[in-house]
């Protein structure tokens, strides 16, 4: 079994429950896992990147906002 150092507790126990079941399962958890925790890095890149095409998005909105070319979001309209 792998030990792993420095884990959180909820993870730790969601890791030995996982242990316990077949082989098949156990693989498309880890992959489910590790596809999360690829999202998210790949998240932080687009959100934490000076200039990127979500920074530009985002100002090309308010600009419009600040423009009066926007219109307020109605949910009854939707």
């Amino acid at each position: 079994m792998l030990k792993l150092i420095a884990m959180g507790r909820l993870l730790e126990k969601a890791i030995l429950e996982a242990s316990k079941l077949p082989d098949s399962e156990q693989e498309a958890i880890g992959a489910w896992l590790l596809e999360q925790i690829e999202t998210e890095h790949t998240w932080d890149a687009l959100f934490g990147r000076p200039g990127s095409a979500l920074e530009r998005l985002a100002d090309r909105a308010l600009e419009e906002h600040d423009h009066g070319q926007t219109t307020p979001l109605d949910p009854d309209q939707l």
